[in-house]
C-alpha cells in the first residue's frame, strides 16, 4: 500500500483528488473525493480503451495503474511538469494573469490549434473542456504544450462516438466550440482574447 501525504495536494475537484506520488516525483496519483467513488472507474474505462487503441499521448497523461492507498484506490498518472521541472499550471492560471503579452497570445494560439488538432486526430473525446482542466507544460523555447487532465470520457450511455470516426469528430467539434463560447464568456473584456480566438476559429 502506498502512503499518502495530504500535504502532497496537487488539485481537488468535484470528483477526485490529486496527489504527487510519494516515491516517484513524476507520477501523479488520483483518488476519489468523499461521496464520489464512481469517477475513477469511468476514467480507468476510457483510458483502457485508449490504450488498446494504441493512442499517441502527447497532449493527454499517460495512465499506469490502480494502486491501493491509504486513501482508497488510486489512478497513477504521469504528472505534468514544465522542463525546468516545477509543475505545470492550468490555463485558467494564464488567461487570469495580467502579465499577458503579445508573444504569449501567440504562442497560446499556436497551442490551442495544436490541441484541437490532437484531439480529432486521436479521437479524444472529453465530457467538458475547461480552462482549470488544461495544463500549459512550459517548454524550454518558451512555447507552451496543452494536456487535458481531467474530465476525458465519452459518458454518453451508449458510447456510438467511441466506434464512429465521423461522430467522433462531431462531438468534438461541438465540445470545442463551448469550450471557446465559455473562454470568450468569462473573459470577454479581454480583447487580444477575443481577437485571438476568432483568428482560430477563422483559421479552422
Amino acid at each position: 500500500m502506498v502512503h499518502i501525504d495530504k500535504s502532497a495536494l496537487i488539485g481537488k475537484g468535484h470528483h477526485r483528488e490529486c496527489y504527487q506520488h510519494p516515491e516517484v516525483n513524476n507520477l501523479c496519483i488520483k483518488v476519489d473525493a468523499p461521496g464520489n467513488p464512481k469517477e475513477n472507474r469511468r476514467e480507468k474505462k476510457y483510458y483502457r480503451y485508449l490504450v488498446n487503441r494504441g493512442i499517441c499521448w502527447d497532449m493527454i497523461p499517460a495512465f499506469h495503474c490502480v494502486i491501493e492507498t491509504n486513501m482508497g484506490p488510486g489512478s497513477v498518472f504521469d504528472l505534468i511538469l514544465d522542463e525546468e521541472g516545477a509543475a505545470s499550471k492550468s490555463l485558467q492560471h494564464y488567461l487570469s494573469s495580467d502579465n499577458k503579452t503579445a508573444a504569449f497570445y501567440d504562442r497560446l494560439s499556436a497551442s490551442l490549434h495544436a490541441l484541437k488538432d490532437y484531439m480529432l486526430q486521436q479521437r479524444i473525446v472529453p465530457m467538458t473542456l475547461k480552462p482549470k482542466n488544461i495544463l500549459c507544460k512550459k517548454l524550454d523555447c518558451g512555447d507552451f504544450r496543452l494536456f487535458i487532465i481531467d474530465n476525458i470520457g465519452n459518458s454518453d450511455f451508449i458510447p456510438i462516438c467511441n466506434y464512429s470516426r465521423y461522430l467522433a469528430r462531431r462531438k468534438i467539434l461541438r465540445k470545442w466550440q463551448r469550450f471557446e463560447d465559455g473562454i470568450l464568456k468569462t473573459y470577454r473584456h479581454d480583447p487580444a482574447l477575443q481577437q485571438m480566438l476568432a483568428a482560430n476559429q477563422h483559421r479552422s
